[in-house]
């Protein structure tokens, strides 16, 4: 049987999980909350809490990691590395980045190659876990894949629920540009490299149109026939240290290996297809 062990199984793991379950898959998911695990239990996966402990590597055929490194570096491989280089046997192995590890760019194309020049202490941790996977793995032989996720959204995390409660705000900084991708798509990428592995292989994944932040608000708005929200001044604005960051960079990421190389098709190509979707479904 084919056995994912999905560590620190957040938002897009799911998403996967919802993918391979239908197709007999067995899933081990791990958390940190006994309320969180009688959740996905229900969703129909294996619960297991997990601090820092023995993983069941062994129950395994592939392996993916959503945990985001710490001031200490990656928690996976700290307290798992040495079990994790003798899973010769895992068929493949995925490592959920961000696109935060390429910079700022001021509004430029980035790719795959393009070298990483992260601004902010988040992408430079980012880097450095990528490095020390892409390290473990190689001396290993073990089947990685790394990728590099743009800003995501989905079911409950869209921005009609600030919109008509009127908390919305569109923050307007000259130039700046994000690029996103609906949950679903990241599952449906991550399902396409399962069923197509390239050990080694670095998979941006976001979606065909990087778009100013204040225009999502605003189409959010007009699909709700509501108001636009307010414009405020980047400069000027109320934000929080982690969102100011956010802004700190600019650029538009080219997603072209994941369709030339995996053949995947986005669901939704824009933040406008992916809204409506969101929004006919209740969200």
């Amino acid at each position: 049987m084919k056995t994912l062990l999905s560590v620190g199984h957040g938002f897009s793991a799911r998403a996967l999980a919802r993918l391979l379950l239908p197709q007999g898959w067995r899933i081990i998911a791990t958390t940190r909350s006994a309320a969180r695990a009688e959740a996905l239990r229900a969703e129909g996966v294996e619960p297991m809490i997990w601090e820092g402990g023995a993983l069941p590597l062994d129950q395994a055929t592939h392996l993916l990691t959503s945990v985001a490194p710490n001031d200490a570096g990656d928690p996976v491989l700290a307290s798992q590395a040495g079990a994790i280089a003798q899973a010769r046997h895992l068929e493949w192995v995925g490592y959920l980045s961000t696109v935060g590890v390429y910079g700022d760019h001021q509004g430029g194309w980035v790719d795959e190659d393009t070298p990483l020049t992260p601004s902010t202490k988040r992408g430079r941790a980012r880097v450095e876990a990528e490095a020390a996977w892409t390290e473990l793995c190689a001396a290993n032989g073990l089947p990685l894949h790394i990728f590099r996720l743009a800003g995501i959204y989905g079911p409950g995390r869209g921005p009609f629920e600030k919109v008509r409660q009127g908390t919305a705000r569109r923050i307007i900084k000259p130039g700046q540009v994000f690029s996103r991708i609906h949950v679903d798509d990241i599952a449906q990428v991550l399902a396409a490299s399962i069923a197509r592995p390239d050990p080694g292989r670095i998979y941006n994944v976001c979606d065909d149109d990087p778009a100013p932040p204040q225009d999502v608000l605003s189409y959010a708005a007009e699909l709700l026939n509501l108001p636009e929200p307010p414009e405020i001044d980047f400069d000027t604005a109320q934000l929080s240290p982690m969102a100011r960051s956010f802004y700190a960079e600019s650029k538009r990421v080219r997603n072209d290996r994941i369709k030339d190389e995996l053949g995947v098709r986005l669901l939704y190509p824009d933040y406008r297809a992916g809204l409506k979707e969101l929004l006919a479904a209740g969200d």
